[in-house]
This record gives C-alpha cells, structure tokens and sequence, in this order.
C-alpha cells in the first residue's frame, strides 16, 4: 500500500515565505526534501534545474562582474597578495622620480643663488663694479667697454713682472678659457679674456704681446696711461699702489687684488672668481652663468 504524504502547515508556509521574496536557496532544499519523501522507492537522481535554481530578478546589480580567478594552492594564492599593495615597479618608479626632483630643487637652489649674487652688486646703495673706459690692446689698437658688450669677459688685474701669482693665475685663466668654451651651451654668448695692466709704466702693448702669448693666445693684454689705469682700477674696485710718475729703471712695488671679474654681455659685474676655486671650479661657475644667461 502506498503512503500519501501530506505537506506540514510549517512546510507550506515556508514555501509561500520563499516565493514572496524571491530566495532561491529554502525552495532548493525544500525540493530536494520533498523528492526524497514523496518518491522512496525510486533511485535519487539529481535535483532538476528548474528546482534548484531560480532565475535571478532582472536589473538586481550583482557585486562583481569579473571572473573570480583561480589558484591552483593555498601557497599560490597568499604569495599573491605577499607584497601588499607595492611590487618592484612601484618603487622602482617612486625612486626614480624621487631622485628627479632632487636633481631639479638642487639645480634650481644653484640658480637662486647665483641669481641672488649677480643681482646682490646692482642693488640701490651698492658700489658699481665696472664701467666705461678707453685703453690701448697688445696690438696698439684702441679698446673700449663697448667692445666687451654681447660677451661675457673674464677681467684679471696683473701686471708682466709679477713674480709668482700672476703667471700662476694666467695658467688658471687659460685652462679656464679652455674648459668654458669645450663645454659651453652653443646658444650662450662667448667668452673674451681680458688682461689689465696695473704697471703701465713697464707693460707697454708690446711688452704685454709677448708676455701674454705664453699663457694663451686669446687673452687680450690692455694698457694705457697712469691715469686711465688709475680709473679703471678704481671702477672695478681694484687695489693700485703704482707710484705716478717712474723713471726707467726705477725699482718700485706694484700691489693689486687678485680676483677674476666676471661681466655679463651688459657689462654688468655677475660674480668675483677668486684663488680658492680650482680652474674646473671656475669654469663651472662661468658656464653656470652663461646658461642662465637670457638677455635683457
């Protein structure tokens, strides 16, 4: 005799709870308890589609859309995510870019300065460094101010009897003068070395010609009277103690300041280049300049 199963109040009434809000889950489980009971005598098979699953609501959002992805071990799957949330590219990028601008704050920390020392000579109550004046070259040609303009000039005060520090500083100028100008930016103005006597008596144009020409042949050696000597020096804020007046063959002591002078192509002073800095040193600091260099 078969048995007729009869569905519990509680049974019906959690199927009617299930079908209101939609939750495929209770009606599954309740269909498979209902198939097992009602069928004893034939073999499980397993649970029909339709029974199991309930076709999701239209327009419901689900969480993610990606397909989850699959490791193979539990291993493969933590070393994941080991490095957290940075790897070798991140912090290969975060260095280089570190290191980009420090580089740039260093570059434009130098350029302030240098700035702030070219513009610290031309402020209001400062003496000027430089100015016009008319002399005589090694060559007897006349030679100006006006002839310095568009150029930045390395101006030395010296003078041709010099024992031991002028010639020294002549072998610094003309490995400056090389060094500038195998490195320079190709769109700076270019570089003229100028040579002033503070001994007009004895340094006559030929005199500084052939003096000048075992240092470098580019140096530009300028002479003239005691008295434009006197003036110049004066303006470029140089030490004369040149006794007026000498006789040939008079023994007397010639003392002066012992700095390069560095001009912009306005003729105005940009920086005082003294015995403590190496010729590379020097250089630097003219081709420092000379970069920056944008007109006026």
């Amino acid at each position: 005799m078969s048995k007729v199963f009869v569905p519990s109040k509680n049974l019906l009434a959690t199927f009617s709870r299930a079908l209101r809000h939609g939750n495929p889950q209770p009606i599954s489980a309740q269909c498979q308890r209902l198939s097992t009971i009602t069928t004893p005598g034939l073999p499980r098979t397993a649970p029909q589609p339709s029974c199991l699953h309930s076709t999701p609501k239209t327009g419901v959002r689900t969480f993610s859309t990606s397909p989850q992805r699959k490791y193979k071990t539990v291993q493969e799957q933590r070393s994941r995510y080991r490095s957290g949330p940075f790897s070798w590219k991140a912090g290969l990028l975060f260095l280089i870019s570190g290191a980009g601008l420090i580089f740039y704050f260093r570059y434009e920390k130098a350029r302030m300065e240098r700035k702030r020392v070219a513009e610290a000579t031309k402020g209001v109550g400062r003496p000027k460094v430089g100015g016009p004046f008319e002399l005589v070259d090694q060559n007897g040609k006349p030679f100006t101010d006006g002839d310095m303009k568009g150029k930045y000039s390395l101006v030395y005060f010296g003078f041709s009897h010099c024992p031991d520090i002028c010639p020294e500083e002549l072998d610094k100028m003309a490995r400056m003068i090389d060094l500038v100008r195998a490195s320079a930016p190709s769109s700076a103005p270019p570089l003229l070395p100028i040579f002033i006597t503070c001994d007009p008596a004895r340094d006559t144009p030929a005199v500084l010609a052939t003096y000048l020409s075992e240092f470098h042949p580019d140096i530009i050696g300028l002479t003239g009277t005691w008295e434009q000597i006197k003036q110049v020096c004066k303006k470029y804020r140089v030490y004369f103690s040149t006794p007026e007046g000498v006789k040939p063959g008079q023994d007397y002591l010639v003392d002066h300041s012992i700095y390069f002078y560095l001009m912009d192509p306005e003729g105005d002073f940009v920086e005082a280049i003294g015995r403590q800095h190496s010729p590379e040193q020097a250089a630097s600091i003219i081709k420092s300049h000379m970069g920056d260099w944008k007109g006026k």
